[in-house]
């Protein structure tokens, strides 16, 4: 993949705006308006820079990249020893609304702002030192117009999705997606087959661990995939070059073996020359309908003015052209889609021949629906001794799922798991857990596949339990009735 440590932003590119722990992912475009947390800049001076660069919004929504102002330790801080004193009515800060509107319609930076309401604060000092810190950080977001831009990455879009449209990814929370990329044993040169209704976020986050060596099968429900996440990630061409997709309505037919592609057109060149020739078929006849109409019928002379004449012809011959060229607009419409045919039905024909050769290396399932039926249909196309993950917002439907693999055998070291993260703020003397975490971050359940003979497993299984059962206990199972 391009792009390392150094890596510049180049037009064009997907990166993704950073601003405290707010993210937004856009493409990078010259004289394009961006609006991101209430500021509104041009991306035009960030080309060229390098990535993770930290600029702030001028006037003009300009981007200049932020010097970095050393702090002076040579004053000692004045602080209180606690806050119990300090009253909260609002008439502390000298500087009214209009004062700092005045301030920053002279254009001066926010930084300094923050510095004068310091100054013009008569409680600031008598406050501890953690809540001086405090008051500085929060006034910095506010009046600080500064963003940062980095490149694209699993993390970083998990955690965008996850804080901004958690919906769209089925509450997949990104220490979970580390999970299933890890347990699913993810790597470059894989054979993998991922069914995920996440906007495409599980996709590239397959794509970014396997490095564009490999190849992915996406299986997809209704008429096509869904790839908008994927699109941030900004990968290459060559990383699509083996990505496959396959409907999952067509699965079943695949199995059973009435999944055909004989009606596949040979070439698309053929198409169009068929087409060609009956449309020119058509416009023959259509011509000799138009000479057989157009034969004037013996009428009365009448007299003709010249200039009418000619009027008429220059009309005619416009009418022609018009239409010769709506005609040839129709079939260029037509041919493109023909193309677009033939190579969708050819992209099918491709999954469709790496499915049946059933030695895919691992399958992963992340998707709004009940995964028992996608996962045991899924499973016949995966090779023994291979890993599978399933996730789901809930862990009802991977207990049923759990229970059906159990019946039906072929899988090993079966495990239910629910993650939970907790993040903490790791300060001088005052780290503690955050006071607002997440409630759960979904469910997964992994295993590994193994060798399926169900006429041997049956009879082994019956007649293991028929050595290890006692005789007479034996017999009066043999008495019951059926």
């Amino acid at each position: 993949m391009e792009g390392g440590p150094g890596a510049r932003i180049r037009e064009g590119d997907c990166a993704v705006l950073k601003r405290d722990e707010v993210f937004k992912a856009v493409s990078v475009l010259r004289r394009r308006k961006i609006i991101f947390e209430k500021q509104w800049f041009y991306l035009d001076n960030a080309i060229g820079h390098v990535y993770g660069t930290t600029f702030e919004v001028t006037s003009g929504g300009n981007l200049q990249p932020k010097q970095e102002v050393e702090e002076t330790t040579t004053e000692t801080k004045e602080a209180g020893t606690d806050n119990r004193n300090i009253v909260d009515d609002g008439k502390s800060q000298k500087l009214t609304h209009d004062d700092i509107k005045a301030l920053k319609d002279k254009g001066i930076k926010g930084q300094e702002i923050v510095q004068q309401l310091i100054e013009n604060s008569t409680t600031f000092r008598d406050k501890t030192e953690f809540a001086q810190d405090k008051y500085i950080k929060k006034k910095k977001k506010k009046y600080e117009a500064v963003i940062t831009i980095v490149k694209p990455s699993t993390r970083i879009l998990s955690t965008m999705y996850y804080a901004r449209e958690p919906g769209k990814i089925n509450h997949l929370r990104y220490d979970t997606l580390a999970q299933m990329l890890t347990l699913g044993n993810i790597h470059a040169g894989n054979k993998m087959i991922v069914m995920e209704t996440c906007a495409g976020l599980v996709l590239g986050a397959v794509m970014e661990r396997m490095g564009g060596y490999g190849s992915i099968i996406q299986m997809y429900p209704g008429g096509g995939p869904v790839r908008a996440a994927t699109s941030c990630f900004g990968f290459p061409k060559p990383f699509f070059d083996n990505l496959h997709e396959f409907p999952l309505s067509k699965v079943q037919s695949l199995l059973s073996g009435t999944f055909s592609t004989e009606t596949l057109p040979a070439d698309p060149e053929e198409n169009a020359l068929v087409e060609e020739e009956s449309n020119g078929l058509s416009e023959e006849k259509q011509t000799s309908l138009q000479e057989t109409e157009e034969e004037p019928a013996p009428e009365a002379p009448m007299e003709i003015n010249p200039t009418e004449e000619q009027d008429t012809m220059d009309i005619n011959a416009e009418d022609v052209e018009f239409k010769e060229n709506k005609e040839k607009e129709n079939k260029e419409n037509v041919r493109e889609k023909q193309i677009k045919q033939w190579e969708r039905r050819k992209k099918l024909k491709e999954a469709a021949a790496l499915l049946r050769e059933k030695n895919a290396d691992g399958l992963i399932v992340a998707s709004k629906f009940h995964p028992t039926p996608l996962l045991l249909s899924l499973l016949e196309f995966v090779a023994p001794s291979r890993p599978f993950v399933v996730y789901c917002q809930y862990k009802e439907p991977l207990l049923e799922c759990y229970t059906k693999l159990r019946e039906r055998g072929g899988v090993i070291n079966l495990k239910l798991s629910e993650t939970w993260l907790r993040n903490y703020q790791v300060l001088p003397d005052r780290s503690h857990p955050k006071l607002t975490m997440s409630g759960g971050g979904g469910y997964l359940l992994s295993g590994i596949t193994v060798v399926l003979e169900k006429d041997k497993c049956d009879s082994s299984n019956s007649e293991a339990l028929k050595m290890e059962e006692p005789s007479s206990k034996r017999c009066k199972l043999q008495d019951l009735p059926c």
